[in-house]
């Protein structure tokens, strides 16, 4: 077994907590069950490492038997990284081609490699028609940084992929490009999503979040729900605005439901347009560089924080702000396809 990859599965399962360590060397399935029984996990983790690095030499693993142990830790630790969403689509009248996982993998490959001459890439398929690829990214003169890869989550037949966030961003075009090849997609396009938490992410894309509105306590009077606006209150204080109130209830239990919500971190409206007025001379009127506005929103747990306004009646201010801003322009792009909250238009 070469150095280098010795000294990369020797970090790599430093990395991993000792609680961990056998139910990932188990979905590694490199080292047989005899040979991990050899071991004494018990001991000091550097005797352990010392002694899965003998085992991994009496089998000569390989770089890319590294790559597919580095993997299984990230999918472990997904929320160690902070990752991106983009969404390919066909060109006119494409049709849904039948995809093929092995053509995926040679075709995204052939193009990393063509167009850099030091590139490894590595693929673990899940049981979700997913498969995991990592990029180790070197240059013209430089091997690959195995300390330094990015990862992409492709989920097959749709189209979307999940990419780790990096610094090298000069490699991005490229991977897009292989991406869209190789899953057979005319173009692709960054998402204003981002997020610590993979599984929300796509639960958002795939629209798996609950948004129904039959729900295990249905038969509670609405008064009762989630929101509790009139639990734990004073019964001596008159509602003057209760059906306001109910109604506000109602709109985002409909909007939201019951269950929690995926755990969005960062999420942004653009709004790029030409004002339009019914009054005759209006200086924006007349204007014709178009409007541009970026609002952002960043919470630990962004949806949650977005449901919990409605009792303030900050949540319905909002959404009126950005319905605003649609109905006075002749064009907008937002995110209605994905988050909640702007479905109340």
């Amino acid at each position: 077994m070469d150095e280098t990859v010795a000294e990369f599965i020797k970090r790599t399962i430093l990395k991993i907590p000792l609680n961990e360590l056998t139910t990932i060397l188990k979905a590694w399935d490199f080292l047989s069950e005899n040979q991990l029984q050899t071991v004494n996990f018990r001991q000091r983790k550097e005797s352990v490492v010392q002694h899965l690095i003998h085992l991994c030499e009496e089998k000569r693993a390989s770089l890319n038997d590294a790559a597919l142990l580095d993997i299984i830790y990230t999918q472990f630790h997904q929320h160690q990284k902070v990752w991106d969403v983009f969404q390919m689509s066909k060109g006119p009248g494409e049709d849904v081609d039948l995809f093929d996982m092995k053509q995926f993998k040679n075709s995204f490959k052939k193009i990393l490699q063509r167009a850099l001459k030091n590139v490894t890439v590595s693929f673990r398929e899940t049981e979700e028609n997913a498969v995991w690829i990592r990029i180790a990214w070197g240059t013209q003169y430089t091997k690959p940084n195995q300390y330094k890869p990015t990862y992409v989550v492709y989920y097959s037949q749709t189209p979307y992929a999940f990419k780790s966030s990096s610094t090298l961003r000069r490699n991005t075009p490229l991977l897009g490009q292989a991406l869209t090849v190789a899953s057979k997609h005319h173009q692709i396009v960054k998402m204003d999503l981002r997020s610590r938490y993979l599984d929300s992410l796509k639960a958002i894309v795939f629209k798996q979040y609950n948004q129904t509105f039959e729900t295990h306590n249905s038969a509670t009077p609405l008064q009762e729900r989630s929101l509790g606006l009139d639990i734990n209150m004073d019964s001596r204080i008159t509602h003057e605005n209760i059906v306001e109130k109910e109604r506000v209830q109602r709109i985002t239990q409909e909007t939201f439901g019951d269950y929690p919500q995926p755990q969005l971190e960062f999420a942004q409206y653009k709004l790029e347009t030409k004002f339009k007025s019914d009054l005759n001379g209006s200086i924006l009127a007349e204007r014709e560089e178009p409007l541009r506005c970026l609002i952002k929103f960043s919470s630990p747990h962004l949806l949650e924080a977005l449901k919990s306004l409605a009792p303030a009646a900050l949540f319905s201010r909002i959404q009126k702000l950005l319905c605003y801003s649609a109905s006075h322009s002749q064009g907008t792009q937002d995110l209605s396809s994905y988050v909640p909250l702007y479905t109340r238009c």
